[in-house]
C-alpha cells in the first residue's frame, strides 16, 4: 500500500497557494533547498511533475492542479477537525467549482448558479470561465464539479462526460427606449434595415438568429459583434442597436440596462446544459441547480442524456 507523506503535501500546497518557493519559505520559515527537496520527494511519490517553469515563476501542471485541489480539501478538513476538538464552531461550506462557457450571458449563469447558494448548508462557489473544450478537460480531471453551457459538447471533444439538458428559453428582442419605440410597430419586419448587435459567429444564439432572420426575410444592419454579452448589452443600452436576450432573463436585462422589449422572436429557442462526469448528478449543489433550472426554464421534449 502506498502512503502519502502529508508534510511533503503541505509544503507543495503552500508553494502552490503562495505562487513561489520564495514566498512559501517566508510562510513556513524553512530554507529554499528544504522545501524544494520535499516537493521533489512528493513528485517521485506521485510519479509525475507537479510544477513547470512559467517565465520566471512556477505554474502547476495538470497533475499539480488535481493534487492541489485534493490538498485544499484535506487541509480544510484538518482545520475543521482541530476546530471540533477545540470546541470552536465547525462546518466548512460545501465547495462548488463551476465552469461557465465564456459566451454564456452572465445573467443566465447567475440565474442557474444562484439556487446552489440557497441550500440549507453553506456553499462556496468558485466560478471559472473558458471555452467549452478546455472546461470539459478540467472536468475530467476533477478540477470542476460541473460546466454550464449553451451548447452540448461537440463530438470532436473526446472527453468522458455527460451532457444534461436543463431546459430552454424563448428569445426576446430589446433595445434602448427610443429605438424600441420606433421598432415595436410592425415587428419583426421592422428589424429589416434596423441597427442590430449580434453575438460573435460560432455561438449558438448567433446561429439561431441568422437562421431566424433568413426565415423572416429580415436583413438588419449589423452595428457590432461581441464575444462578451455584458459588453454587447452596454452598447445596446446606449442605443447603438437592438439585441436579443433569453426571455427568462429579459426582466433582469430590462431592469439593469434600462432597455425595453421590441418583441418576442417567435420560434427561436435557446437551450442550456450542465456537463458532468456523472450520468446521474450527485453533488447537492449541482442537483439544486438542475432542479431549479427545470422549474425556471421551459422543459423541452424528453431526451436521453448524451455521453461524449
Amino acid at each position: 500500500m502506498d502512503w502519502l507523506n502529508y508534510h511533503h503535501l503541505h509544503y507543495f500546497w503552500v508553494v502552490a497557494r503562495e505562487g513561489s518557493v520564495t514566498a512559501a519559505c517566508d510562510v513556513l520559515h524553512l530554507s529554499q533547498p528544504t522545501i524544494s527537496g520535499q516537493i521533489r520527494e512528493l513528485e517521485r511519490a506521485m510519479k509525475a511533475p507537479l510544477f513547470e517553469k512559467s517565465g520566471r515563476g512556477l505554474a502547476l501542471t495538470e497533475t499539480g492542479r488535481a493534487v492541489f485541489r485534493y490538498a485544499d480539501d484535506i487541509f480544510a478538513l484538518g482545520r475543521e477537525l482541530m476546530d471540533m476538538v477545540s470546541g470552536r464552531p465547525v462546518g466548512q461550506p460545501v465547495r462548488l467549482r463551476v465552469g461557465v462557457v465564456d459566451v454564456m450571458p452572465k445573467l443566465i449563469a447567475h440565474l442557474l448558479i444562484e439556487p446552489a447558494l440557497r441550500l440549507p448548508e453553506p456553499v462556496r462557489v468558485v466560478c471559472v470561465e473558458g471555452k467549452l473544450d478546455r472546461l470539459a478537460a478540467e472536468l475530467t480531471i476533477h478540477n470542476l464539479d460541473v460546466v454550464l453551457s449553451d451548447t452540448p459538447l461537440p463530438p470532436t471533444v473526446k472527453a468522458k462526460v455527460y451532457t444534461h439538458l436543463l431546459g430552454e428559453s424563448g428569445v426576446a428582442v430589446v433595445g434602448a427606449p427610443k429605438l424600441a419605440e420606433a421598432l415595436k410597430p410592425g415587428f419583426p419586419k421592422s428589424l429589416d434595415g434596423a441597427p442590430f448587435l449580434l453575438p460573435t459567429e460560432g455561438t449558438a444564439l448567433r446561429r439561431s438568429l441568422d437562421q431566424w432572420f433568413d426565415a423572416q426575410g429580415i436583413r438588419p444592419v449589423v452595428r457590432g459583434e461581441f464575444e462578451d454579452s455584458a459588453l454587447l448589452k452596454a452598447f445596446g443600452r446606449s442605443g447603438e442597436g437592438a439585441f436579443a436576450v433569453p426571455a427568462v432573463a429579459e426582466r433582469d436585462v430590462r431592469r439593469h440596462y434600462g432597455v425595453k422589449r421590441i418583441g418576442r422572436a417567435t420560434g427561436l429557442r435557446e437551450q442550456f446544459y450542465a456537463v458532468s462526469v456523472e450520468r446521474k448528478l450527485k453533488h447537492p449543489a449541482v442537483v439544486a441547480i438542475s432542479q431549479r433550472a427545470r422549474l425556471r426554464l421551459t422543459a423541452p421534449a424528453p431526451r436521453a442524456d448524451d455521453r461524449r
